[in-house]
């Protein structure tokens, strides 16, 4: 039974699931193949199909993600799933090609430019604020308006609001795909080579190409037009080139990259987004308290880009809601060599899991971990580097981490300046894991302007 005075979560497997358990429960909701021993033991390993480990202790996290990170590529059920989507981009790319990509991009989200978006970030907040205005008590699904929300801004950042690319389009092939693809496939979970047709590249095929053919054709379009007055991130990425290499991007690369940006840039902050909102119709005393800072920063004026930095408390908000609810909920990685992690062997081919939920809920490393408290980052010091990986970490950590902050502590202050939003009896929201970890049934609030 839930217990209800935490947050919704989902209750770990108590019973080894086997081979045709786990698929069923990872068609379902890969979070309900993660063990109880998760929470409580430094790693967990077993075979469906082939060996696989579970590693929740952050000194072997860090072998993983930093240490010998050549010796753990993103898994090739990862590289199945998203390869037909965005190729051999950023996300999945490897080695020298990945290195290159890196490079090239990394300009792209500086500090600064990250900063020079952020009017962008609040006019798209304040849109949603209209929005949700408009219910006039009504409950209002908070998931499905961060999504338009942030979809919003990143086709903003991406395009400068530009006409001739088709937002709607892309955004409806972009939920489709993940909706096709994000389904796990027994044939990848008994090991099965790539060059087996999944079932699922079938169904997604079509959303795919169209998808791709809008960003082709937005690229042609620009490098027609040139450059925005105030640059914008497709701007970047086409001006952008290896420092080292001398580099630059062909067509097909920036498309890939740039639909890269555009699915991770919107579904995860606005999860992010519908999850803090959550918590705080949850804990109204934690809301109360965030909203009376955001007076005090502000002033009672707008929230403005510079005020990121002082909404303290506000940020803790959102680092929780990424602790409980991670949209990246599993890392996977596939040992290419020999390694010891815990005292364990690792052998070549095995499957290396860094479940970021069950990490994120372990007892040793968090008090109270099911319990939603703000103030545990109150302190960031004080809490492992390798406890806590909503963005991953090492090399490889996301490139787009301080965009999707500064983004979420602006719409959410935004929001919580016009309203109080208060839990809807009877709809709870379900954590669910297909490819990223949503609020299942959505997030239904009622929003009072305040």
């Amino acid at each position: 039974m839930h217990d209800p005075a935490l947050p919704a979560y989902v209750p770990f497997a108590t019973e080894p699931l086997g081979l045709m358990g786990s698929l069923r429960a990872a068609r379902t909701n890969l979070l309900s193949i993660l063990p109880e021993l998760a929470v409580r033991q430094p790693m967990v390993s077993g075979r469906t199909g082939i060996r696989w480990h579970m590693v929740m202790e952050p000194g072997a996290i860090r072998r993983v993600l930093l240490e010998n990170v050549d010796n753990y590529p993103k898994s090739k059920a990862t590289k199945n799933i998203l390869r037909p989507a965005i190729g051999d981009s950023l996300f999945i790319a490897e080695d020298a090609h990945w290195r290159w990509q890196r490079r090239t991009a990394a300009p792209v989200f500086s500090h600064r430019n990250v900063q020079s978006l952020g009017p962008i970030m609040i006019a798209a907040a304040q849109r949603s604020a209209d929005r949700i205005a408009t219910s006039n008590g009504r409950a209002v699904d908070l998931m499905e308006e961060m999504v338009r929300t942030t979809f919003d801004v990143i086709s903003d950042v991406t395009f400068s609001g530009e006409g001739s690319f088709d937002s709607d389009a892309v955004h409806r092939s972009i939920d489709a795909y993940i909706a096709a693809a994000g389904k796990v496939s027994i044939l990848d979970m008994l090991g099965v080579p790539d060059w087996v047709p999944r079932p699922s590249r079938f169904t997604s095929g079509p959303v795919v190409a169209q998808m791709k053919q809008v960003a082709d054709q937005a690229i042609v379009e620009r490098r027609k037009r040139g450059a925005s007055t105030v640059p914008d991130l497709l701007d970047m990425l086409l001006s952008g080139q290896d420092p080292e290499t001398k580099r630059k991007m062909n067509t097909a690369e920036l498309r890939d990259n740039l639909l890269t940006f555009i699915v991770a840039g919107h579904e995860t902050t606005a999860l992010t987004l519908a999850w803090s909102t959550y918590l705080c119709a949850f804990a109204p005393e934690v809301q109360d308290k965030a909203r009376a800072e955001i007076a005090d920063v502000t002033g009672g004026g707008p929230v403005k880009t510079e005020h990121v930095g002082d909404l303290s408390y506000l940020r803790m908000i959102v680092d929780e809601a990424l602790r409980l609810y991670p949209p990246a909920g599993i890392l996977s990685r596939t040992a290419k060599e020999s390694d010891v992690l815990c005292g364990r062997d690792i052998h070549p081919g095995d499957t290396v899991m860094l479940p970021v939920y069950a990490l994120h809920r372990h007892h040793d490393l968090w008090k109270n971990p099911n319990a939603f408290d703000p103030e545990r980052f109150a302190d960031r010091k004080a809490v492992d580097r390798y406890a806590y990986l909503p963005f991953g970490d090492g090399p490889r950590i996301c490139i787009g981490a301080s965009f999707a902050i500064q983004e979420a502590v602006l719409i959410l202050a935004t929001l919580l300046q016009r309203f109080r939003f208060d839990l809807v009896a009877g709809r709870p929201p379900e954590p669910v894991m297909i490819l990223t970890l949503r609020p299942d049934t959505g997030v239904w609030l009622t929003a009072t302007p305040v």
